[in-house]
């Protein structure tokens, strides 16, 4: 038993945090494919793919822990250990974003659109339909679709060039930011306004639309009944954050993604995936885990260093330094 708290007690503050957020998902994930294949008349393949999503999740932690503990030197783990931890985050989000319906079921999205009207005057994904065309329609979609990826490329072109620190703040505070997602995606449950608010459309947006629109629209069609994933927008808040580290870091790729991260964020709306409110409430999700990111891993290693812990992983670095 000793070994094993030691074990624990010598992992990385987002190894942690990971098997903290784990057991509640695989709960959840149960708990939801129990009550479409017991339910009469139910149905969502993606919920119900959610199970083997898990037991995938289960079998590549056992791997890596394995590793961790008895194979740590091994070249190729250097790395898997460094990505490893946000991977499991994304899988731990593609089982929450459509289980929450089933830990509380007290829906706000009819209250977060008329935080909406309340601001604007009217609901913006409507008043948006007048803008549509099936060009623009293709583009933002394709902006939206893609928003991970310029993630993927500042944190591999950091990792390319050496940049321990700055790369291990960028993937930390990304994995935070997933995680303070889910937990407002419990408190404040809202499906996204092209299910909430379906009958105030009177235009299909993806009529004449290409391939790229149809396969951006076939990543977000779940389950009407299980839907609760609106409040706050990770997407934009994973783009505010993308754009403000490489701003902070390397400002010409800041400039390179730019026109993609304003798309993403106009098709938020334009898209009815989310509401306004939404996009401040992931701005404030990513202000919030830029200046507590560095504060946890701080307390995280202070406590390794009181128990004679040793870590080879580099600190995080606070808003404003330097490495």
């Amino acid at each position: 038993m000793r070994t094993w708290i030691r074990r624990i007690q010598s992992l990385r503050i987002e190894e942690i945090i990971f098997l903290v957020f784990l057991i509640p998902s695989i709960l959840i994930t149960i708990r939801a494919n129990w009550y479409f294949y017991t339910a009469v008349g139910e149905n969502s393949k993606k919920i119900e793919g959610g199970i083997a999503r898990i037991i995938v999740t289960l079998i590549l932690m056992v791997i890596f822990y394995w590793f961790l503990w008895f194979r740590p030197d091994k070249r190729l783990f250097k790395f898997i250990r460094e990505v490893a931890p946000f991977i499991f985050a994304i899988a731990i989000y593609t089982n929450l974003h459509d289980t929450i319906h089933f830990v509380n079921p007290h829906d706000v999205h009819f209250q977060l659109n008329a935080i909406d009207e309340w601001m604007f005057g009217v609901s913006p994904t409507v008043w948006a339909e007048q803008f549509y065309r099936p060009w623009l329609t293709d583009w933002l979609s394709f902006a939206y679709m893609n928003y991970f990826w310029i993630t993927v490329i500042l944190v591999l072109y950091m990792y390319y060039r050496g940049e321990k620190r700055e790369f291990r703040t960028v993937m930390l505070t990304m994995m935070l930011s997933y995680y303070g997602g889910y937990m407002l995606y419990i408190l404040f449950p809202a499906a996204p306004p092209r299910l909430a608010l379906a009958p105030l459309y009177s235009i299909n947006i993806f009529k004449g639309t290409s391939l790229i629109s149809d396969s951006a629209r076939a990543m977000v069609n779940i389950s009407a009944s299980s839907a609760r994933g609106a409040f706050p927008s990770l997407h934009c808040a994973i783009t505010f954050l993308t754009l403000g580290m490489a701003w902070r870091f390397h400002k010409r790729l800041f400039w390179i993604f730019l026109p993609i991260g304003v798309s993403l964020i106009v098709a938020t709306v334009y898209l009815r995936h989310h509401y306004v409110v939404d996009i401040f409430a992931g701005l404030l999700l990513c202000a919030a885990v830029w200046y507590i990111t560095p504060y946890i891993d701080s307390k995280w290693r202070n406590y390794q260093a009181k128990k004679g812990i040793i870590t080879k992983s580099p600190p995080v670095l606070a808003p404003g330094a330097k490495a």
